[in-house]
């Protein structure tokens, strides 16, 4: 990464030497008797915490450290990416909201104990928000909206709380967590049909793009409310929702909705019904007036006259879609990233101090210089001169890069070569320099986010 400052120019590189990685090793064999741990016993949980990239600081809530932060910001940056497309805008509500509005619809009652309430210093109720229908939708009631406005499409991306029951598996069920919720608002019901429709394939185009396997199905509308809704699931043997899938159409249920649970043939096509868990990633309703009419949020249209807003919420749980992509794509003892979410598309390994190969550590300046230009910002060196080619090289495939490149033996050779070993395709290549960088060139589109 180059960083200008008053004219001069200098190289920052990150390395793993000053990485904040703290690893905790957890013996397997302790993951199913001791209960403080019940919560790591996922594959995604565990792995993630063995290597210093999330780290728990009570049950329920974690710190999510540089590995983690990077592969967040790449997803939200698919995500925004694709809301843009469709002109949704990006806003940043309070985590805090007043007792009083959530009373207002009903769900400070309704929501129960999973809804994290206190009291502020002067005694007022408030709600540490697990979604924002209330706050927005009373924001957007304090100012009428033209007809010539709409439809208003608004998001964010932060901090959600819901006081679980039993936190699990990690941060695919924690008590704090950070989600994308948009929230729109049409003019009549068609109109709001044709912005269901748009959110839904934008949804669909941010999971092509991740790059895990995803089922969309009917699901229930659930405390939230409203007409219509859709979920997105992650096939996994974790997952929480059990999940009715025709091999024919692709179409299917939450099975929490499918009265006819025993059906073996698709309603819509006649195909085969097949029975999966999932993991819900993402989720999508059509709110009608549910809350617009209880804060008399409203638009002037033609007449001059206030009219209801229609509404829908639409959200993806991001460092849930970060978890259960590691849980679906990884083995027992390695991480794989979906390849845009990895924290760095690159890694490269320099010998050991003193070691036969150690003068081609000479390459490493041309090297890295060039891979910046492919990779910019992306690209990590394991400089840790006590430890072994073999070592680090372990370490980068449990951590899950999808290109190391090692500086081995022949990088002393008159004629240099250097290791390309990309994990997830099964390739080790020896090229000269030039090579390897072109070989990681034509890699670029599937690693960096556009």
């Amino acid at each position: 990464m180059i960083i200008s400052t008053g004219g001069q120019q200098w190289r920052f590189r990150h390395t793993l030497s000053r990485l904040y990685q703290p690893k905790e090793l957890i013996p397997f064999t302790s993951l199913g008797s001791a209960k403080r741990l019940e919560e790591i016993t996922s594959r995604s949980s565990r792995l993630l915490t063995e290597y210093g990239i999330i780290k728990s600081t009570a049950p329920g809530y974690f710190a999510l450290l540089p590995l983690a932060v990077r592969s967040m910001n790449k997803l939200i940056k698919i995500i925004d990416v694709e809301l843009e497309r469709i002109n949704c805008q990006k806003i940043q509500l309070p985590h805090v909201a007043p007792g009083n509005i959530w009373s207002k619809s009903g769900r400070l009652k309704n929501m129960g104990p999973e809804l994290v309430r206190f009291k502020d210093r002067h005694n007022k109720e408030m709600v540490l928000s697990p979604t924002h229908e209330e706050t927005i939708t009373h924001m957007v009631s304090l100012n009428n909206l033209s007809v010539n406005q709409l439809p208003q499409r608004l998001y964010q991306v932060g901090s959600k709380f819901r006081a679980e029951m039993k936190p699990r598996f990690g941060l695919i069920r924690a008590n704090e967590f950070v989600m994308k919720d948009l929230y729109t608002f049409d003019r009549d019901v068609a109109s709001a049909q044709l912005t269901y429709s748009e959110v839904s394939d934008a949804y669909a185009r941010i999971f092509d793009r991740i790059g895990v396997p995803y089922h969309r199905v009917e699901g229930s509308t659930g405390a939230i409310g409203g007409s219509l809704s859709h979920e997105f699931h992650f096939p996994a043997g974790i997952g929480q929702d059990e999940l009715v899938i025709c091999t024919a159409c692709s179409e299917g249920k939450n099975l929490e909705l499918d009265e006819g649970g025993d059906n073996e043939t698709c309603g819509s096509c006649g195909g085969k019904l097949k029975r999966s868990k999932g993991i819900e990633v993402g989720h999508t309703f059509l709110l009608g007036q549910k809350y617009s009419k209880v804060f008399k949020a409203q638009f002037t249209g033609g007449t001059g006259k206030g009219e209801t807003l229609e509404m829908g919420c639409y959200g993806i749980g991001v460092t849930r879609v970060m978890a259960a992509a590691v849980e679906a794509l990884s083995t027992e003892s390695e991480i794989r990233w979906p390849s845009l979410l990895a924290p760095y598309s690159v890694c490269v390994i320099t010998p050991k101090a003193g070691s036969r190969e150690y003068s081609g550590i000479n390459l490493l300046d041309d090297l890295l210089s060039n891979l910046e230009a492919v990779f910019p910002g992306d690209v990590i060196t394991d400089d840790r001169e006590k430890l072994t080619i073999g070592k680090k090289q372990h370490e980068a495939n449990r951590t899950g890069y999808p290109i190391i490149i090692i500086l081995g033996k022949r990088s002393a050779d008159d004629d240099p070569r250097i290791e390309v070993h990309i994990p997830a395709d099964n390739i080790k290549q020896e090229l000269r320099p030039s090579e390897a960088i072109q070989l990681v060139r034509n890699l670029r589109s599937r690693l960096v986010v556009h």
